[in-house]
């Protein structure tokens, strides 16, 4: 894309901030150039919001249903997978897993809830609970 091909749609998306985009000079060099955005990309990032707020319904349903924990909740509303929250919390993976389970979650120690809190930047009681 050259530079004066980059898009500057008038967009709420960013809420008046400018982005930078990489686009072509008249030398042939890339250079950063501002952008307000694409109805294009608006229209794909609002898809990717609406897809990840039905997952993390359906998680909340799972959990108040007993066939999940609420850390699966916890850990999807702030986009994290078990990789990422086992890394940060400092738990192995196997055990993030584990922890899914709702018989398991309950008996957790409060080091562990502590963890799990401080990685997911919630409360312990927070935790344990999901949004009615």
């Amino acid at each position: 894309m050259k530079v004066n091909e980059v898009p500057q749609d008038a967009l709420t998306y960013y809420e008046g901030i400018k982005r930078a985009c990489f686009a072509l000079n008249d030398e042939g060099k890339y250079v950063v150039v501002a952008s307000t955005g694409s109805n294009e990309e608006a229209t794909a990032n609002g898809l990717a919001v609406d897809e990840l707020a039905a997952t993390l319904e359906e998680t909340r349903r799972a959990v108040l249903a007993g066939e999940k924990s609420p850390l699966c909740y916890h850990m999807e509303r702030r986009q994290m997978n078990p990789d990422i929250l086992g890394k940060t919390a400092g738990i192995a993976v196997f055990r993030v897993k584990r922890h899914f389970r709702p018989d398991i979650f309950p008996r957790l120690k409060p080091s562990v809830l502590n963890r799990y809190a401080q990685a997911l930047a919630v409360t312990v009681e927070e935790l344990r609970t999901v949004p009615r």
